[in-house]
């Protein structure tokens, strides 16, 4: 009967907080016209980030059908990285939004948001709907 509680007790514990992070960074994907730019650059910085601090997993989440053209949302976990790591995510993750920006090749094409300073929280996130962990 004790191991019985034992093990429910492990269990409920790990269930309850399995969810590594608790602040994310949010990159919004909006449209214009034609449907919402590609993530592939950010996806691109996120992975060579990912290498190059050594980090051993980067939470990445996604939000998917906001819109009739399919805006969407990514949100990058922050609570596993220094402070100088995180620093050197926002600056990356800025150039890299405002680059996708200012090359556009078509004016119809959507836009990427990203503000440094607006923090989600693990709180806020489960009000959200159509939210899955990115995978590609």
């Amino acid at each position: 009967m004790k191991k019985l509680i034992v093990i429910t007790a492990l269990f409920a514990f790990t269930f309850f907080y399995s969810q590594k992070n608790q602040n994310y960074l949010q990159i919004s994907y909006g449209s214009v016209c034609c449907g919402p730019p590609s993530d592939k650059p950010v996806i691109s910085f996120l992975k060579e980030f990912k290498n190059k601090s050594q980090i051993r997993s980067l939470e990445i989440l996604i939000q998917k059908g906001m819109g009739r053209e399919g805006e969407y949302t990514l949100y990058v976990g922050t609570d596993f990285l220094t402070k100088n790591q995180k620093k050197r995510l926002v600056r990356g993750l800025t150039a890299t939004v405002s680059n996708q920006n200012n090359n556009k090749k078509n004016q119809s094409t959507g836009t990427v948001s990203f503000d440094s300073a607006t923090v989600v929280s693990q709180s806020d996130l489960k009000e959200v709907k159509n939210l899955t962990i990115y995978k590609k």
